[in-house]
């Protein structure tokens, strides 16, 4: 998918040989569809975007690439009305937004190499090529900010927008839930750390030797699902310190080229063995060992004794369960977060298909709103066992939209409603000062392209 991602960046006029009654022909595959100023959009560029949306499995309506064209050119509009108010897009900010999607990609496909086999072009390339639309895609945004920043919605203007919409288009939601959750992580007992640790020096020694390479190891041995397959190889960025571990992003730069590390422990995952590539600045290539220290049933019960303690307390009202779980839960995404199960947008309100293990499933078709769980053990994404207590904040049944029960929903959709019409009406008062020119054959397509027409003439 990402080779038509980064296609769409850098998409250059193409062309391709048909063969037609039996004679070869030159076919322009991409052309200008739009310009704003100077800047061009290429019809390369909107076919990228239908077949990345079209890979995400996105659903596209009807009349897609109208609306994509014609939010490229309201994109436009944005940045070089930005650019004219002087609103600021630093070029540090554009290389931070430009690593951190490198980093993503890396990350993703494992290491630089693969993804500049995948895109055909270097990393240097992939950056200098897509950083004046990175740029861009910031200033559009900050103008945007900017148009609707003072935009508000009062309780009037929201039970308005809900009247208008007609009674059999007033959408059916589903079940929604609000789950807090305390998570603890007993630790292994220290004969089985320290088994660990032995193991892992036991590699050490064999690679050393040259009897085990660390690929086949990491390939044998290694507890980390990521890079397990790829013989434990990992393309790290000093500051990746949100995404890495940090004893792991330590130790990997205090490491030589060439130079393999004793068995570190991370209290977050278990014990790593990493040996270092090479480095270039903030960039190292590394492999690593991961192995987590399994813990007994024993641990367990003791974890389930403590939170059931805790749960005694919650549930007296000696504490509130928020502040238990600042004080108690061993989750870090709980002091960032909060206790709360998130979407990926960031709300509190889940589905059940949305809940991060079948687990959680189970043990909340016994609890009723308002309910705590006993402690429950369950095992994380790294493969890390631990016990936690779950919390069932609220549960909306399946039901119509309704003022009452989605206020809330419906405010913010009425919000969006009135942003857009500020932006729409900024929009008709500053494209007539723009230089806009829209391709004949697209306009004569899109009817809502019409408007953005400001040459006077008909198009190319």
């Amino acid at each position: 998918m990402i080779k038509y991602f980064l296609a769409g960046l850098f998409a250059a006029t193409l062309s391709l040989t048909a063969f037609s009654q039996g004679k070869s022909q030159k076919l322009v595959v991409d052309k200008i569809l739009g310009a704003v100023g100077d800047r061009i959009i290429l019809q390369s560029d909107i076919q990228n975007a239908i077949l990345d949306a079209s890979r995400n499995g996105d659903q596209l309506p009807e009349g897609a690439a109208c609306s994509i064209l014609e939010q490229s050119l309201i994109s436009k509009i944005l940045a070089l009305q930005a650019e004219r108010d002087s609103l600021p897009v630093s070029d540090d900010e554009v290389e931070a937004n430009l690593d951190m999607r490198v980093r993503g990609w890396v990350m993703q496909f494992g290491s630089e190499q693969a993804v500049e086999d995948v895109a055909g072009k270097t990393i240097f390339q992939l950056k200098d090529d897509s950083r004046h639309m990175i740029k861009e895609q910031m200033l559009s945004q900050r103008m945007k900010q900017k148009i609707v920043e003072n935009v508000h919605i009062t309780p009037t203007e929201v039970k308005a927008f809900f009247d208008r919409v007609p009674s059999d288009s007033i959408p059916f939601l589903e079940s929604e839930l609000e789950i807090g959750q305390i998570n603890v992580y007993p630790k292994a007992a220290k004969e089985v750390e320290e088994y660990i640790y032995n193991e892992m020096m036991n590699y050490r020694r064999q690679i050393e030797a040259g009897t085990l390479s660390f690929e086949a190891a990491a390939k044998k041995y290694s507890e980390d699902p990521g890079s397990r397959e790829r013989g434990g190889a990992y393309e790290v960025n000093r500051n990746d310190k949100d995404q890495l571990d940090p004893v792991f992003l330590s130790t990997a730069f205090r490491l030589k080229a060439g130079e393999l590390s004793m068995p570190v422990k991370s209290n977050k995952f278990g014990y790593f063995l990493i040996q270092s590539e090479s480095r270039r600045g903030d960039n190292a290539k590394v492999r690593m060992i991961l192995r987590i220290p399994p813990v007994t049933k024993t641990e367990l019960d003791a974890a389930k004794v403590k939170l059931d303690s805790v749960r005694t307390e919650i549930v007296s009202g000696k504490i509130s369960f928020k502040d238990a779980a600042y004080k108690y839960s061993e989750d870090e995404a709980t002091k960032s977060y909060g206790p709360f199960v998130l979407t990926p947008d960031g709300s509190t309100y889940v589905h059940i298909d949305q809940l991060p293990d079948k687990d959680m499933v189970q043990a909340l078709a016994n609890l009723k709103a308002g309910d705590y769980s006993q402690p429950l053990t369950f095992t994380n994404e790294q493969g890390k066992q631990g016990v936690r207590i779950l919390y069932l904040k609220s549960k909306t049944e399946p039901h119509k939209m309704n003022l009452n029960d989605d206020y809330n929903k419906i405010a913010s959709m009425a919000l969006e409603t009135k942003k857009q019409k500020a932006l729409d009406d900024w929009l008709t008062k500053k494209v007539p000062t723009f230089y806009v020119l829209v391709d004949q054959e697209a306009a004569d397509q899109c009817s809502n392209l019409q408007k953005y027409q400001t040459t006077g003439g008909k198009g190319f």
